[in-house]
């Protein structure tokens, strides 16, 4: 059920994102050097710097590029409250509404407010997002729903301007919860997660037709550093 709800709730980015990301014919997929993000972000000189960006994501700067978006979501593993696996306490305020075809203008009122409330605490929550874009849309806040669609979409062009979601050319993420979205957003299903060696994880999907891979490769070496660093025992 929940799959069925990230699918539904991403299909609507899909042609957006997917469309701008190929216009862009300046920017190829490459492999990120996490080394020389760490220390764009954390230089107060660099433009990359983290507080920086923040700033500018923040203030709906529409003139960030994608090396701008890049640092953004990949610097975010060097900020000291990055937790790969943290979930919001306002995420699970609403989560009985996930299941829900249809919602109460007093309901989106409550999507709105602890998504809102959940995005200040993980900002790379992406499906309290689209959740919170959804809402915006049906009380009729479409100036704002299209502010944060923008962030959405160009937080997902920097996901896929990694690399290829092959072996030898995976996508980065910064969650695990990040693999799952960028399928669901390519309209597809997972049924099956294998950890490979290298930091490699493959997600298996139901394939819907013969042009589909079996599956797609995520490079989540961040996520278990940081979380061998700062968690483990």
């Amino acid at each position: 059920m929940r799959k069925l709800l990230a699918i539904i709730l991403f299909a609507v980015v899909a042609v957006a994102a997917v469309n701008s990301f190929a216009a862009d014919k300046k920017f190829k997929p490459e492999k990120p050097d996490m080394e020389e993000i760490r220390k764009s972000v954390s230089d107060p000189a660099s433009p990359y710097y983290y507080k920086r960006l923040w700033r500018k994501f923040v203030s709906n700067d529409t003139d960030m590029t994608m090396q701008d978006y890049r640092h953004f979501y990949l610097g975010y593993v060097f900020q000291e409250d990055y937790n790969p696996y943290r979930i919001s306490e306002f995420a699970n305020k609403i989560q009985p509404l996930y299941y829900k075809q249809s919602h109460t203008q007093a309901e989106c009122d409550t999507i709105i407010k602890y998504a809102e409330l959940s995005l200040a605490d993980n900002p790379f929550d992406l499906n309290q997002m689209q959740f919170f874009i959804y809402a915006l849309r049906t009380k009729k806040k479409f100036a704002r729903a299209s502010i944060w669609q923008y962030r959405l979409n160009h937080i997902l062009e920097a996901i896929l301007s990694t690399g290829l979601g092959k072996k030898d050319n995976p996508w980065v993420v910064i969650s695990p919860v990040h693999e799952y979205n960028i399928v669901n957003f390519m309209g597809l299903v997972a049924v099956d997660h294998q950890e490979l060696d290298d930091s490699i994880d493959y997600i298996i999907v139901d394939k819907v037709d013969n042009k589909t891979p079996d599956g797609y490769y995520f490079d989540v070496s961040n996520i278990i550093d940081v979380y061998n660093k700062k968690f483990k025992e």
